[in-house]
């Protein structure tokens, strides 16, 4: 018996309308332990190379992992991957919320979605019962309004994804909502599952899930909560979640303003965390098994219009309240609802916005082009925009293609502050005086974003530290010293990136050890006591090396001409120093950022044009991918 997975894998094909159900592989589950890995690991073995991210058979993943649906801390992650629509690379995104568990206990570890349906249409899962039903009078409504009616139509007990517009119309970026305000943004799944014709999931399951050691487990996972409710950040952290660190960012001079032309916002105060507990905030919300809920559900009122929403968390503050300069919570809070409904993602929208703006105060885009007069700090021009987006209408069939297919469409220099990585709009920290974060954003194996490794830490305060720490330190405006740049910034990136990457194999939310400091080890009990196997948290950090190589190469084989150049930073970040705040006249010049990478990629036993080596590969246990990239002339 397999302990700690339900053991199976879900194959549905909406082309032909067929189940298929088979044994999770135990080389799988040994290689790759969960959630991300096994996405890395299937995209890479099953997708035909070179096929576009709208072709049917490009794969829509949905994957647990062992740690997910148990009694314990945060266990409620599930992992979705697929070719990107925005990158034409590798693509992945988490998502918290009810789905992961609950597809656990309907028997399945994994959902694969291949095919396209005929019609719109939803898949029904509950426990065996596995059914693709019609979904005509849900095509065109809103995730949130769609998921409502769902739950109208099947009840409370079900777990629904769902797709807005942005989803059926295939804007690039566009997200899979649940539970009324959780996304898996970035990267365009949305889009993705927009070409298949699936407007949504809903999931039903009340079976259980075999532990190696149950009463040790259960101990354990009690011991856990007593732990992170104990951390001395517990209380300070949790009422504001995400958006605590709003301060601390315009404070050292982090956070993204006017299109990332500077990096602090003088009316900060009125759109961090204090002000959504002062002015929206109703309840806390928080996922499956969560002792620190990061989602607050409020009511925002504005002029363009009034809302029920889940935040605004921390990324759609600096996104809309700093790079759109929305002076209000209230307005980013409106700004996030008519994402959510929409199903776009607000990192992605915000920074397409924020480039859109700028291009129109430049002559760069017209009246005419846009089809109104557009402002930084106007509520009205991002409403419509955001509309027009959804339904790929006038400007915003060009801005639904991202930032970088806009910019390169649109010229005029503007791809000089089109602010990206490899196709993915850049989120919400502004780097040109913290190398070691600049390094996390250009080596994300998805593009510009923040969760694969945070080290602000180490650029700011010189150490690891927990973000709560930073938070409270009171810190104050002033001016920042020029950061140096050196080696260790590779050291500390890599490092995050496999701490990151194992949390999302795992399938539990890393925010209790990255916020509070909850202790890595205890990770590496739970996962030891409830899958009966042995492993010391180094140990399952091979793994978490084994996927970054992994989800490397799929790029590598996906895109041609991959290399270094894919890995840099706009003109922007490079040559622009930052206008004004406490990091005016900082810059990272070109030269260092290719030091940065240099080093980087010894490190990580690539070459200097960023690929893998083939000794590099061997050791990883990635043999399957040698012989593939040296048969097409890679090695």
């Amino acid at each position: 018996m397999r302990y700690g997975y339900a053991g199976t894998i879900l194959r549905v094909d909406l082309s032909y309308e067929t189940v298929r159900r088979e044994p999770l592989p135990d080389a799988l589950v040994e290689n790759f332990i969960g959630g991300r890995g096994f996405v890395a690991k299937m995209l890479y073995d099953e997708i035909p190379r070179s096929i576009e991210p709208y072709d049917p058979e490009n794969m829509l993943i949905a994957a647990t992992g062992p740690l997910t649906g148990h009694f314990l801390p945060a266990s409620g992650k599930t992992h979705f991957g697929t070719k990107s629509p925005a990158t034409g690379g590798y693509a992945d995104s988490n998502m918290g919320g009810h789905f992961g568990p609950h597809l656990k206990y309907a028997g399945y570890d994994v959902l694969v979605i291949t095919g396209k349906a005929e019609r719109p249409s939803y898949l029904f899962i509950d426990d065996d019962t596995v059914e693709i039903r019609p979904a005509a009078e849900y095509w065109g409504q809103g995730a949130i309004t769609a998921e409502e009616n769902l739950k109208d139509h099947l009840g409370e007990d079900y777990q629904i994804l769902t797709i807005g517009s942005a989803g059926e119309n295939r804007v690039r970026y566009a997200c899979i909502s649940h539970d009324f305000g959780r996304q898996a943004g970035r990267t365009g799944v949305g889009a993705v599952m927009g070409s298949k014709n699936l407007k949504a999931i809903a999931v039903r399951g009340t079976q259980s899930i075999p532990v190696a050691n149950l009463k040790a487990a259960y101990a354990k996972g009690k011991e856990a909560y007593q732990k992170v409710m104990a951390k001395p950040g517990f209380e300070g952290w949790t009422p504001e979640g995400t958006a605590g660190i709003t301060n601390w960012t315009n404070e050292v001079g982090v956070f993204p303003t006017r299109n990332f032309q500077t990096s602090h916002a003088v009316h900060y105060k009125n759109i961090n965390g204090k002000a959504i507990l002062e002015r929206l905030k109703i309840t806390d919300k928080g996922c499956f098994g969560c002792p620190t809920p990061c989602g607050k559900y409020g009511h925002t009122q504005t002029s363009s219009g009034a809302a029920y929403v889940e935040g605004p968390e921390y990324e759609t503050i600096a996104l809309f309240g700093g790079n759109c300069v929305l002076k209000t919570i209230e307005e980013v809070a409106y700004a996030n609802y008519v994402c959510d409904e929409l199903g776009i993602d607000t990192i992605s929208a915000g920074v397409v916005l924020g480039w859109a703006i700028e291009c129109y105060q430049k002559g760069i885009l017209s009246r005419d082009d846009i089809g109104r007069e557009i402002d930084f700090s106007d509520l009205d021009s991002i409403v419509y925009l955001l509309d027009k987006i959804a339904k790929r209408e006038g400007i915003g069939d060009l801005l639904a293609e991202g930032v970088k297919r806009a910019a390169e469409k649109t010229g005029g220099g503007s791809e000089r502050f089109a602010i990206q990585v490899k196709g993915l709009e850049w989120s919400g920290y502004e780097c040109r005086n913290a190398p070691s974060m600049m390094l996390a954003y250009l080596t994300a194996d998805v593009g510009a974003h923040h969760n694969r490794a945070w080290v602000l830490g180490h650029d700011i305060a010189g150490a690891w530290t927990n973000v709560h720490d930073l938070i409270a330190s009171e810190t104050e405006i002033e001016a920042q010293p020029k950061a140096v740049v050196s080696k260790r910034s590779a050291e500390y990136v890599i490092a995050s990136q496999h701490k990151r990457s194992l949390f999302d194999a795992l399938g539990n939310c890393r925010l209790q050890m990255m916020e509070l400091g909850f202790e890595e080890e205890h990770y590496a009990e739970l996962y030891s006591l409830i899958t009966g196997v042995t492993k010391t948290w180094a140990d399952l950090l091979t793994v978490s090396e084994r996927i970054w190589h992994l989800t490397r190469a799929f790029s590598i084989r996906e895109i041609d001409g991959f290399g270094r150049h894919l890995d840099m930073p706009p003109a922007r970040l490079t040559e622009e120093p930052i206008a004004d705040g406490p990091n005016q006249g900082h810059v990272i010049p070109i030269a260092d950022i290719h030091d940065l990478l240099s080093w980087y990629y010894t490190a990580r036993g690539w070459n200097e044009n960023g690929i893998p080596t083939k000794e590099t590969l061997l050791n990883n246990g990635l043999p399957e991918v040698v012989a593939d990239f040296e048969a097409r002339g890679l090695l």
